[in-house]
This record gives structure tokens, C-alpha cells and sequence, in this order.
């Protein structure tokens, strides 16, 4: 792949982040939502502690490789570069034989999908990465199950911006669509979910994972 390809794909994957964290914007008046007053502060969602994955798992995003102190970005990039971004540390990466990276200086990077474990700080690299370009993956379920919400948008933008604010980078995209809040996180297990459904009702919040798990 050519060096304007690569950036192209870089680009590309750069912009989609940026977008769905765009959508984190302060709503009318910037008033947080309330949270449920029966939801103690250790079940609060920015204190729900999701267990771990019991496997592998993948995820889809930017390995990038600052004089050897590597991360994983599952949120946005900065589209400088070299681009920039705060993500999970990754061990056990190699760029021998893996192709698709661009280097500036002391700084390697791509977009990959990329195999591993989690331990709830640290990705632990397992297989070969695919190139992102080259990525096929499987449509995930979607846990509406095609149903459109029915809170009121100005209540989602008001709920929006409370998690938002709340959360801070753990909240690695969050938007308003169909009816929800839709609210990306690294992992859960569905304790997160739950938190949100806690405090703010069944069917107002839906939280995904970046990390999916394959074993």
C-alpha cells in the first residue's frame, strides 16, 4: 500500500472517532441530567467495575508506537502528524512482518484489528494483526432489536451530556440515535449496562464494547 493510501486509511478511521465523540457537545442550557436518587454512590455508573474478559478478545482501532511505548486507541485521533491519542498500553506488539504502518521521527503507527487479552489496564497482543483496510468484521446483534427508544430527545441530550461529563475518556464515544443514548466503553460484561438502566431507566442507555469477545 502506498504511503497516500495509508493515509488515507488512517484518515479515515481518525474522522469516524472524531465524529462520534463530536457528538458529546453540551445540549441547551448545559444542565446535567439528575441520577436516580435510589441508586447508591458505589452503583453509580462511573463506579461500575465490569469483570474481565474470560478469553481472547479483539478490537479494532490505532496501534500507536511512540519510541517503543505502545498503545491501543479505541477512541478518537488527532489527525496531526504523527497523529496522537490516549489509549490502552499494548504489549507483545512487533511491527516485523505486519504491514500498513507509517513512521515520523520516533513515532510508528496503523489501524489494525488486533487480538488479545485484557486485564483491565493492559492488552496483551496474542496473533497477527489484520490491516483495518483488509478487516471484514461480523455485524454485531443490535441489542435494540431494531425497536426505536422512547425518551424524548431533549431528555437523551440532557442524559448525553451528564454521562459525558461524568465518564470523561472512559467514555470512548457517545451520541444520541433512535430513541438512545448510545454509549461506547472499552468493556463490559453488562455491569455498566446496568448502572445505566439503574439510573436512568430500561431502555434510555445502550452501552457497546470496543473489545469483543472471540474464544
Amino acid at each position: 500500500m502506498s504511503t497516500s493510501q495509508r493515509r488515507l486509511v488512517l484518515a479515515s478511521a481518525s474522522l469516524a472517532g472524531l465524529l462520534a465523540l463530536s457528538a458529546c457537545a453540551t445540549g441547551p442550557g448545559g444542565s446535567p441530567a439528575p441520577t436516580s436518587t435510589t441508586v447508591s454512590s458505589d452503583q453509580l455508573l462511573e463506579t461500575a467495575q465490569p469483570g474481565l474478559p474470560n478469553g481472547r478478545v479483539i478490537a479494532t482501532g490505532t496501534v500507536l508506537d511512540v519510541a517503543g511505548d505502545v498503545q491501543l486507541c479505541l477512541g478518537a485521533v488527532a489527525e496531526s502528524y504523527p497523529p496522537q491519542c490516549t489509549g490502552i498500553p499494548l504489549d507483545d506488539w512487533t511491527w516485523d512482518g505486519v504491514d500498513g504502518s507509517e513512521t515520523s521521527g520516533d513515532v510508528t503507527w496503523g489501524t489494525y484489528a488486533v487480538y488479545g487479552t485484557y486485564d483491565g489496564e493492559r492488552y496483551l497482543n496474542t496473533d497477527p494483526p489484520i490491516m483495518l483496510a483488509l478487516y471484514d468484521p461480523i455485524r454485531p446483534e443490535d441489542p435494540t432489536d431494531g425497536v426505536d427508544g422512547k425518551t424524548a430527545e431533549a431528555e437523551l441530550t440532557t442524559i448525553q451530556d451528564d454521562i459525558a461529563a461524568r465518564l470523561g475518556q472512559d467514555a470512548l464515544s457517545i451520541w444520541t440515535d433512535r430513541g438512545y443514548v448510545w454509549l461506547q466503553v472499552v468493556w463490559d460484561d453488562g455491569t455498566i449496562q446496568d448502572a445505566a438502566d439503574a439510573e436512568f431507566g430500561d431502555g434510555v442507555v445502550v452501552v457497546t464494547s470496543a473489545l469483543r469477545e472471540i474464544d
